[in-house]
């Protein structure tokens, strides 16, 4: 590899944000990050102090996912750190059943990919936008993607079907499941922290703005909550969750809503936000005297309880309990909450550790841990587990 083609850049397009990061190609060094948040209000670019410059700056909003990577690209080459960038990550929500692993950006796969979009509307074309800016700003580079799906790929196939005539399931409507480069790295983490019982039986819980939980064994994804689209599983901030698919035919053939409208209605304003009538942002709901915010609330608890018992049921008990994602991570409630319903899995934890958001907060046999999210480190080693490396021109 040429000696200017050391960097590996990040992009990973998210619901209203667009983080980056950026890695020493060889040894995966963590060199700067930061982000473009609040994408569809107020922007604001975030740097963290590595990256130098100002800590923030804000930006004349809205912006498009195009605008924002272009936004993005241009403050990093104004403070030099696009040089030496041979490689850059993009993450893409659904690879579909041909994506097991990272895969080259070219004209023809992002066509393929953009034939996904129905499947993650709020994601998929949103981040293929900003494959495609970051492709015309760095055209030398190497651009890849990694693929939320990939890692459930090797889930039994009982997990993955639906009962549906067979020639639909070989056409590809099966449950792919989301999330998998969030759950890639707990499992890394899971491996580094304690080898011994990193093979043991783990449920991790995403919990974000999207939310969905996955039943590792021995670190290999065995089954998860979200299927064949980002709807299904848990309520999220704006996403309906676990649906009678009766309710859509319904809203279809005796209400008369259009297809399209369907989609907003499931995608856009359900969801905590429906629930609450106030909200999507857990935050604000648990702030909320509201009755209508309790109950969204306590509906979302009571929906990752069932899911864990669930999960615990297809890995024959529980281990390890990991919380990751924004809620996930940042809400000491949450966590108590779900942890107090389930003393039957022998899951119990400290008070005091988990208001301070403490690395491990179990007291009793199930080990409770919290864990930040860091999908962009994970789409770094992906792409190096996959060989996929600057060209020799750099």
């Amino acid at each position: 590899m040429n000696a200017r083609a050391k960097r590996l850049m990040v992009l990973n397009k998210g619901s209203s944000s667009l983080k980056f990061a950026l890695f020493d190609l060889t040894g995966l060094r963590p060199l700067a990050r930061g982000s473009l948040r609040d994408l569809s209000s107020e922007p604001r670019l975030a740097f963290e102090a590595e990256a130098g410059g100002a800590p923030f700056e804000r930006i004349a909003g809205p912006l498009p996912p195009a605008a924002a990577a272009e936004h993005l690209l241009a403050a990093l080459n104004a403070r030099g750190l696009l040089q030496n960038v041979g490689v850059v990550a993009h993450r893409i929500v659904h690879g579909g059943s041909q994506h097991r692993a990272p895969a080259i950006l070219d004209d023809q796969t992002l066509r393929a990919l953009r034939a996904l979009s129905p499947l993650a509307p709020l994601h998929q074309d949103a981040s293929l936008d900003v494959a495609e800016a970051a492709m015309r700003r760095l055209p030398s580079a190497v651009h890849a993607g990694c693929f939320d799906t990939a890692f459930h790929a090797a889930q039994p196939r009982l997990a993955r079907l639906y009962a549906l005539p067979r020639h639909l399931l070989e056409d590809g409507l099966v449950a792919y499941g989301f999330h998998g480069l969030s759950y890639a790295h707990v499992a890394r983490r899971l491996q580094a922290l304690d080898p011994e019982h990193a093979g043991g039986r783990a449920i991790v819980a995403h919990l974000g703005s999207g939310a969905s939980l996955c039943a590792l064994s021995a670190g290999v994804s065995l089954a998860t909550t979200m299927g064949f689209s980002t709807l299904d599983g848990v309520p999220m901030s704006t996403r309906c969750g676990a649906l009678d698919p009766g309710v859509v035919l319904h809203l279809l053939q005796a209400r008369g809503l259009a297809p399209d409208a369907v989609s907003r209605l499931l995608y856009e304003e359900s969801g905590l936000l429906g629930l609450s009538g106030i909200s999507g942002d857990m935050r604000a709901l648990l702030a909320s005297a509201s009755c209508e915010a309790a109950e969204a609330v306590s509906f979302f608890v009571y929906c990752v309880v069932r899911e864990i018992g669930a999960l615990a049921a297809v890995l024959g008990g529980l281990d390890t309990l990991v919380f990751t994602g924004g809620v996930g991570e940042g809400s000491p409630e949450i966590r108590a909450r779900v942890c107090g319903q389930m003393r039957w899995l022998e899951v119990e934890i400290d008070a005091r550790r988990n208001q301070a958001g403490a690395p491990e907060i179990g007291t009793g046999r199930v080990r409770v841990l919290v864990e930040p999210a860091d999908e962009e480190l994970a789409m770094a080693e992906a792409l190096r587990d996959a060989n996929i490396t600057a060209p020799d021109g750099g």
